[in-house]
């Protein structure tokens, strides 16, 4: 799944075999998130009615599947997390508070179990969704592309859309239209937000020899890009409208808190600082809760029949 940030407070400080360093290693904060995204893309496919199990079962399949993904992902990037400060102290990076034995065949089984579970509870083409995040992030992004090219999370960012596909998948058999446009939302939310985040850790990233921005000795242009890419995000908000999936309220909800995303990160385009890089960053979370939220009122809008579609 997705490679978004672990939240603060999330250093793991415990003995060796302790239960909070193994609960550490699935990046609890990010599979939240993750599992809120595809239950977004269940709502935005509109469908009929709610069906609580299978609800219950995307949410408990979605969370393995991205807890397994993160696990593996540290298993991998153990090497690298010793030589961050960002990362240091994350369970495999020291390695006496979670063993680095049985941490990959732990992960591989999480996200198996996900994607199996998936396929047989809900349906074939939700645990092939799910299947297609987990592989986008652990061999695509965290194996193949993080050391190797800065196209990294623009590529990888493709395992944060794939749980909107298994939401849509698992409400209503299929990828709607909706659920497509919405999977693009989060796949152009994923290079500002990581980008930003790269801007204020430049020294950190450098450190790794990981190629983050689009050009780490060029500042200025990976302003403008950053720019240019949270700019993205509102004409992506209008393609969801185009569908016929959002309501006029919602569809202006998700403009406005897009164009504050622009707002936030404009400082950009004049000068690069971890100042005006921080602003993007710390907006771009709450902005995608708030798309998340957008996505659930608007099914109650529609359910009510009390706000028309655009």
């Amino acid at each position: 799944m997705a490679t978004f940030p672990p939240p603060a407070g999330s250093v793991v400080r415990d003995g060796p075999g302790s239960w909070r360093a193994y609960l550490g290693l699935t990046k609890p904060g990010i599979t939240l998130l993750i599992v809120l995204v595809a239950v977004a893309g269940y709502f935005v496919a509109l469908p009929s009615r709610i069906n609580a199990v299978t609800l219950a079962w995307l949410i408990v399949t979605g969370a393995a599947a991205s807890g397994g993904a993160a696990v593996l992902n540290h298993y991998f990037d153990r090497d690298l997390d010793r030589r961050m400060h960002r990362t240091r102290h994350r369970p495999l990076a020291e390695e006496a508070q979670a063993p680095a034995r049985g941490v990959a065949l732990a992960g591989g089984l999480l996200l198996g179990g996900g994607i199996v579970g998936a396929s047989l509870a809900i349906n074939s083409l939700t645990g092939l969704s799910i299947l297609l995040g987990g592989v986008t992030y652990v061999v695509v992004y965290t194996i193949w592309l993080k050391r190797r090219s800065s196209w990294n999370i623009v590529i990888g960012g493709f395992a944060g859309s794939a749980p909107v596909l298994a939401g849509s998948a698992a409400a209503v058999g299929h990828w709607t239209g909706g659920a497509l446009a919405l999977a693009l939302l989060v796949f152009l939310w994923t290079p500002p937000h990581f980008w930003s985040l790269a801007v204020l850790l430049r020294e950190d990233y450098a450190r790794a020899r990981l190629p983050m921005l689009p050009r780490m000795e060029d500042l200025r242009y990976s302003g403008r890009v950053i720019v240019v890419s949270a700019a993205l995000l509102v004409p992506a908000a209008l393609l969801i409208g185009f569908t016929g999936a959002l309501t006029v309220p919602i569809l202006l909800v998700l403009l406005i808190v897009g164009a504050v995303f622009v707002v936030l990160t404009w400082p950009l385009l004049r000068q690069v600082t971890p100042a005006t890089a921080r602003r993007g960053f710390i907006y771009s979370g709450p902005y995608l809760l708030l798309v998340v939220a957008a996505c659930l009122v608007n099914f109650a809008l529609v359910s009510l029949g009390v706000a028309r579609f655009w």
